[in-house]
């Protein structure tokens, strides 16, 4: 008999991102997925409803930690706060991956002033030296955490224009140093083709993948943009976009089977359409 939509999530590594509308749907219904993603940050406070919420979940799925506020490009640095939050709840939570972005987040107002976070994922340039930066940041937080992380590609809206590398030299240059993976989002490749002026954003994005080894590929995120005048917005509030459906395909076909997350942020719907997204991609990986 052939396996049913349901079985077909978890046998292809499709998970969803569990975010807080969802809470009570996915514990009571216990979709049959092969994991489920969190934002790190939203469960740093120790006890509390939002950590029960999250040892209850770890009961029912596999967990996923996605950070958004380690700044791994910062020059300043890793905040020691941050990071001893994170290896207390990943020690809890024992998760199936541990991710963050190839982005800064924390700098100096002033020359040897206070530090402060943009509370924003920023561009890095791609030179030796940012390079430098992140790999050692990168280092540190897996020395901390004992295990391998996975480091996002960035949806960018501005560039340096001393950049010495493309962002797929730089990432892959970063996995060498450092010993981490990527997390490859194939709607951030889309948006930054797209916001580049591309002939052909999917060409575009498809070299990209070719580019890449699939030794280094941990997990892919699939998510929806918006149109806004003549710009492309990463928000996650909507369904795939069919041309980022064709790169997943594309994608599966150079790495194979590997972890697909559906994220939606914004505009939250229905349980059930965040499952059938869960479908699709677990029917191209079929």
């Amino acid at each position: 008999m052939a396996a049913g939509p349901v079985q077909r999530r978890r046998d292809a590594g499709v998970g969803i991102g569990l975010r807080q509308p969802h809470y009570e749907a996915a514990l009571e219904q216990r979709a049959d997925l092969a994991f489920v993603e969190v934002h790190s940050e939203n469960f740093f406070a120790q006890g509390g409803a939002a950590r029960a919420v999250l040892r209850r979940a770890r009961e029912l799925y596999p967990v996923s930690l996605h950070g958004v506020g380690l700044g791994l490009g910062s020059a300043a640095g890793i905040d020691a706060w941050h990071l001893e939050r994170l290896e207390q709840l990943v020690r809890e939570i024992d998760p199936v991956r541990v991710s963050d972005h190839a982005c800064f987040a924390r700098a100096a107002r002033e020359p040897g002033g206070a530090v402060v976070h943009a509370a924003d994922l920023l561009p890095v340039a791609f030179t030796p030296a940012a390079l430098q930066i992140m790999a050692r940041n990168v280092s540190q937080v897996q020395e901390r955490l004992r295990r391998p992380i996975l480091v996002e590609n960035l949806s960018a809206y501005v560039g340096f224009a001393g950049d010495t590398m493309s962002e797929t030299e730089f990432l892959l240059a970063l996995c060498e140093r450092s010993g981490c993976r990527l997390l490859l989002d194939l709607n951030n490749l889309m948006v930054n083709a797209l916001n580049a002026g591309a002939p052909d954003p999917l060409a575009t994005c498809c070299s990209v993948i070719d580019a890449l080894p699939p030794a280094v590929i941990g997990e892919i995120h699939l998510a929806g943009y918006a149109d806004a005048d003549a710009w492309a917005i990463d928000d996650h509030g909507s369904r795939i976009r069919p041309a980022v459906w064709h790169s997943y395909r594309h994608a599966l076909r150079r790495f194979g089977a590997v972890p697909t997350l559906i994220e939606w942020d914004t505009d939250v719907p229905a349980f059930d359409v965040l499952l059938d997204e869960a479908d699709r991609a677990a029917a191209c990986a079929a």
